[in-house]
C-alpha cells in the first residue's frame, strides 16, 4: 500500500529540498561520559571505508581511551579555540568547513554557545548553516541540555544548566538514537579516571544517573511514538498501535468528577500514557450555576494534571456510547475509563446501560470502570498514604533462613542484561565489546554460548575472549550443541558471556531452558552477561503478537529482568536496521527480501522500537522507587492494591494473566488468578490447567479453580471470591454475558474489561 500512496504537493516539495540539504542526525544520552562521542566515530569510521568524505571539528575525547582509538584516522579541521571562565571552549570553524566541503561532518556538543562576535549564536545555528550547504552532520547532545526537559532535570536532580538548545531541536533531526547507559557503568567509568570530575557534584549521584536516565528514555519513546502515529496515519491505519497507552476519562459535571480524572491521571501516570478527558453536553441549553463551577473545577484539575480537555455534544442518553467509542477510535485510545451505573435492574433494563453499550461497540478498547468508593469511604479523591513498613532492628538475630538468603545474595555472581528490541540491533556486539574491555582490567572472562549467525562485524570483536566449548546432546538420533553449564561451573570464570537468553534447550538437558542455566551460573559465585529482545518478554507476548502479527513462542519471565543488577537498551532506528538488513549484516541475503516484508517492516520496528524504550524506562523507574527516592517520574503509588484475575479455560487465558501480571507489577500489587469451570470438567481440562497455573506462578502470582453448576453462576463466584481476596481491582475478558451482572455486584471494586485479542486484526490496527 505504501508504494501506491500519492503524494501531496507539499510532500513533493519537501523531498525536493531535502535533495539539496544535508542529513542531521543527534546522539542523545543521559549524561556525559555515556559514549556518545564514541559511538559517533564509530559512525564516521564506518561511513568513511564505504567511500564517503567524512571530517571532524570540535569533537572532545577528554582523553577517553577507546574513545581516542576511534579517532583513527579520521581527518580533523582545526577548531576555533578560546576561554570562558578559564574553560578552553571549541567553536566551528564554519569557513574551513565550508571551503573544504566534506560529505559529513562531525561535531560534540550541540548545546554549545559560541564565543561574542562569531558568525552565529550557537552551535545549533553553525549546523544548519552546514545543513543549508549540502553538508551533512552527526553531533551529541545530553538529556538535560534540552530545553523541554531542562526544568524537569534541574527539579529532580538538581543540575544548573547554562547552555541547551531549543525544544524542536530533535524534531529537526532526520534520526536520533539514545546511548542508554546504567549508572553503575558511568560510575564505574568515574572511578577508573575517564569521565571529568570537574562537571556538577549532582551530575554523578547514582540516584540522578537513573532519573536523567529514565527522562532520556521516555524522551526518545515520545520521539518514535510521534514517527509510529505518522506512518500509520500514512498507511490508513486507525486505532491504537498497541506500544503506548492513551486514556480517555469519559466524566461528568458532578462532585465525583474529578474522582474519575483523578483516577484516569493514575492509571496514565503508571502506564505512561497520555490523558484525555472529556464531558457530553447539551449546548442548547445553558449550565447550572452548580454545573459551570464543577466544569471549571474539573478544567482546572485536567490542566493540572496534564491532561487535554473536550467537551462533546450530547444529543439523547442512547447516543452516548456511540460518541464516546467514535472519540475514542480517532484518537487512538487504548482505555477508557468509566463509572459504574447507580442504576436500578429495572432501569437497566428500560433504559439500557452506557458501559454494556460501550463495550458492545468498542471490541478493541480495554473499559476501566471506576470503585464508587463513596458508599463505605466517603467523598475521598486521593488515596491515603502508605506508613513504610519499619526494618528489623539491627539488633535482632537473624533466623537460620535469613542467614542463608543474605550468604547467597553476598555470594551470588552479578547479572547484567543487554536488550533490544529486534535481532541486529548490536547487544552481542556490545556484550562482546565490554567482555574485551573487562580481560583488558585483568578479569577473567570466557564465552558461554555465542550466536554470530555469521556477522562479520561481531566475530571482530572476539578479541582474546577464549570459548568455552559446548556439548553434545543426542536426540532423536540427531546431534546438537547446547551451552554446557557443567563445564562452566567446574572452571568458574570470573565472567561469561551468554547469548539469548530466551532459548530453549534440548528435550532431557539439566534445564528447560537458557535463562535456567544461567541462574544455576549466577548460584553458583559466577557473573553472567547476556542478550535477550524485548519480544522475548513473558508479559509482552501479546503486545508483540498485535504489533507484529507474530506469537513468540520462546519467551522469559519478566523476574528475569528484575533479577539483573544492570540492564542496558541498545537503541538503533528502524531505517539503520533496515540498512544493515540489506547489506547482509543480520541475516544471509537469501532472507533478506522476506525478513524486511515481514518483521522488519517499518512499522513493526518502529513499535518495537518504542516498546522496547518503555520497558526499559519503566525498569529505571522501578529501581528509583526501590531505593525509597521520591522524584521516580511516574511517582509513588500510594495505596495498597490487590489485584483479582478472572479466566476460564478459553483461548484469552493467557492474554488475561499476562495482563494482571503487568498491571499488578506496576502498582506493586498481590495478584491472584481464579479459574472457573463448569462441574466435572477439571479432569479433562487438566494439562491445560496445569499450563494456566505454571504461567501464573512464573509470573508470581497465585492460581485457583473453581466450579459452578452453570454459567450463571460465573459472576457471582467471581464477585465472591474477589471480595475475599481483598480485590481492589478485577481484571476479565469482553464477555457480555458475565460482565452484565458481575458490574452490580462490585460496585465498591474497580473492574477492568479488556479488549478483544481477536478483534485487532479485523479493525486494521496491526502495524505493516
Amino acid at each position: 500500500m505504501e508504494g501506491f500512496h500519492r503524494k501531496s504537493p507539499e510532500e513533493i516539495l519537501q523531498s525536493i529540498s531535502k535533495l539539496h540539504r544535508g542529513s542531521f542526525k543527534i546522539y542523545i544520552g543521559a549524561v556525559s561520559g555515556s559514549g556518545k562521542t564514541y559511538h559517533m566515530l564509530r559512525e564516521g569510521q564506518a561511513l568513511r571505508q564505504q567511500g564517503i568524505d567524512v571530517v571532524i571539528c570540535a569533537v572532545s575525547t577528554l582523553k577517553r581511551p577507546e574513545t581516542v582509538e576511534q579517532l583513527g584516522n579520521l581527518e580533523r579541521i582545526p577548531s576555533i579555540h578560546w576561554t570562558k571562565d578559564g574553560r578552553e571552549c571549541k567553536d566551528l570553524n564554519i569557513e574551513a568547513l565550508i571551503e573544504r566541503n566534506p560529505e559529513v561532518v562531525l561535531v560534540d556538543d550541540l548545546a554549545h554557545r559560541n564565543r561574542p562576535g562569531a558568525r552565529n549564536p550557537s552551535r545549533l545555528e553553525d549546523i544548519k548553516y552546514l545543513l543549508s550547504h549540502n553538508i551533512s552532520v552527526i553531533t551529541t547532545v545530553n538529556v538535560y541540555e534540552l530545553e523541554e526537559t531542562m526544568e524537569v532535570a534541574q527539579k529532580l536532580t538538581g543540575i544548573e544548566v547554562s547552555q541547551y538548545v531549543p525544544a524542536d531541536t530533535l524534531e529537526l533531526a532526520d534520526e536520533v538514537r539514545l546511548i542508554d547507559v546504567t549508572p553503575e557503568t558511568i560510575l564505574g567509568r568515574l572511578e577508573d579516571g575517564h569521565l571529568d570530575r570537574s562537571l556538577s557534584s549532582n551530575l554523578f549521584k547514582r540516584g540522578n544517573l537513573g532519573v536523567l536516565r529514565e527522562l532520556a528514555l521516555r524522551l526518545v519513546a515520545e520521539g518514535v511514538n510521534e514517527s509510529l502515529e505518522a506512518h500509520r496515519e500514512k498507511m490508513g491505519f486507525t486505532g491504537p498501535s498497541g506500544a503506548s497507552e492513551r486514556i480517555l476519562v469519559s466524566t461528568q459535571y458532578h462532585w465525583n468528577g474529578s474522582i474519575y480524572v483523578r483516577r484516569g491521571q493514575q492509571i496514565a501516570k503508571r502506564l505512561n500514557g497520555e490523558l484525555l478527558v472529556v464531558t457530553l453536553r447539551n449546548f442548547r441549553k445553558p449550565l447550572s450555576k452548580e454545573a459551570g463551577a464543577f466544569r471549571k473545577s474539573i478544567m482546572k484539575l485536567v490542566d493540572k494534571v496534564g491532561g487535554q480537555f473536550e467537551e462533546l455534544p450530547f444529543h439523547s442518553r442512547r447516543g452516548i456510547s456511540r460518541t464516546l467509542v467514535d472519540y475514542a477510535m480517532k484518537n487512538r485510545v487504548t482505555r477508557m475509563v468509566l463509572g459504574h451505573s447507580r442504576q436500578t435492574p429495572w432501569q437497566t433494563l428500560w433504559q439500557g446501560s452506557i458501559v454494556d453499550e460501550v463495550l458492545r461497540k468498542s471490541s478493541h478498547l480495554d473499559v476501566f470502570v471506576v470503585a464508587d468508593r463513596a458508599l463505605q469511604e466517603g467523598e475521598r479523591i486521593l488515596p491515603a498514604s502508605l506508613r513504610k513498613s519499619k526494618e528489623p532492628t539491627a539488633y535482632r538475630r537473624l533466623s537460620r533462613q535469613e542467614v542463608e538468603e543474605k550468604i547467597g545474595q553476598i555470594t551470588r555472581g552479578k547479572f547484567k542484561v543487554y536488550i533490544g528490541a529486534a535481532p541486529g540491533v548490536g547487544k552481542t556486539y556490545t556484550m562482546l565489546r565490554e567482555g574485551n574491555d573487562l580481560l583488558k582490567k585483568g578479569v577473567d572472562v570466557r564465552i558461554g554460548l555465542l550466536e554470530t549467525h555469521g556477522r562479520e562485524e561481531t566475530i571482530a570483536q572476539l578479541g582474546s575472549l577464549e570459548v568455552i566449548p559446548r556439548k553434545e546432546v543426542l536426540y532423536q538420533n540427531v546431534r546438537l550443541e547446547e551451552m554446557d553449564t557443567e563445564a562452566i561451573i567446574r572452571l568458574a570464570p570470573e565472567v561469561v558471556l551468554v547469548d539469548e537468553l530466551a532459548h530453549t534447550n534440548v528435550p532431557g538437558s539439566r534445564n528447560e531452558k537458557r535463562y535456567e542455566d544461567v541462574l544455576d551460573i549466577l548460584d553458583a559465585g559466577i557473573s553472567v552477561i547476556a542478550t535477550v529482545n524485548v519480544q522475548h518478554l513473558e508479559s509482552l507476548n501479546d503486545a508483540v503478537e498485535h504489533i507484529t502479527g507474530i506469537r513468540v513462542r520462546e519467551t522469559v519471565p519478566d523476574s528475569i529482568l528484575r533479577a539483573a543488577d544492570e540492564v542496558q537498551l541498545i537503541d538503533v532506528s528502524p531505517e539503520a536496521l533496515q540498512t544493515r538488513m540489506r547489506e547482509g549484516k543480520i541475516y544471509a541475503m537469501a532472507k533478506v527480501d522476506q525478513a524486511l516484508n515481514h518483521f522488519f517492516k517499518t512499522g513493526n520496528l518502529i513499535a518495537l522500537r518504542e516498546l522496547a524504550l518503555r520497558e526499559i524506562a519503566d525498569d529505571v523507574d522501578e529501581r528509583l522507587e526501590s531505593m525509597e527516592r521520591n522524584h521516580s517520574l511516574r511517582g509513588p503509588w500510594r495505596r495498597t492494591e490487590v489485584i483479582y484475575v478472572c479466566v476460564t479455560t478459553k483461548c484469552q487465558a493467557e492474554r488475561l494473566i499476562r495482563r494482571g501480571f503487568r498491571i499488578a507489577y506496576r502498582l506493586k500489587a498481590k495478584w491472584h488468578v481464579s479459574c472457573v469451570l463448569r462441574n466435572r470438567q477439571a479432569q479433562d481440562l487438566g494439562s491445560r490447567l496445569t499450563e494456566l497455573e505454571k504461567l501464573t506462578v512464573r509470573l508470581g502470582g497465585q492460581f485457583s479453580v473453581h466450579e459452578v453448576e452453570s454459567a450463571k453462576r460465573i459472576p457471582y463466584l467471581f464477585a465472591d471470591q474477589a471480595r475475599a481476596a481483598g480485590a481492589t481491582q478485577i481484571i476479565l475478558g469482553k464477555d457480555l454475558s458475565v460482565t452484565r451482572r458481575l458490574l452490580p455486584l462490585t460496585r465498591n471494586i474497580d473492574v477492568l474489561i479488556t479488549a478483544d485479542s481477536g478483534t485487532w486484526q479485523s479493525c486494521g490496527n496491526r502495524i505493516k
